[in-house]
């Protein structure tokens, strides 16, 4: 599936849920509704997967971990905050760049509306 496709399912999914639940609600309500929408939907997800920092040859589990990653190339972070701040997209940022996946979006739930929450990422392949 391409990418572009690949999100705007997951969006739309997202939009699903917050249709049904509206705002409010812890993250982890957000997180576990989408992650059973989309398997049920036939992806692969990981829930609360860790990401090790490497540095240099030091490989650390320092407890950073993906909210949900989708088919091993969307990560998802989940908020239910009253705003979005920049400390928010950089911890998005900062997972693409740890990791292999293409994409990420930041979903805040707690927003009457859930594309004023929404922010997608691309990540920017490092070159050394």
């Amino acid at each position: 599936m391409e990418i572009n496709e690949l999100t705007r399912n997951i969006i739309g999914y997202a939009i699903k849920i917050h249709k049904r639940l509206g705002p409010g609600l812890l993250e982890s309500t957000y997180e576990t509704c989408l992650q059973y929408e989309l398997t049920k939907a036939g992806f692969c997800v990981q829930q609360q997967l860790a990401l090790p920092l490497i540095y240099d040859n030091l490989q650390m589990e320092i407890g950073y971990r993906i909210d949900l990653l989708v088919e091993n190339k969307v990560i998802i972070e989940i908020k239910s905050v009253e705003a979005l701040r920049d400390v928010h997209s950089s911890q998005v940022l900062t997972y693409l760049k740890l990791s292999n996946a293409e994409i990420g979006l930041l979903i805040n739930f707690n927003e009457s509306k859930l594309i004023d929450g929404l922010k997608r990422f691309i990540a920017k392949k490092q070159s050394y």
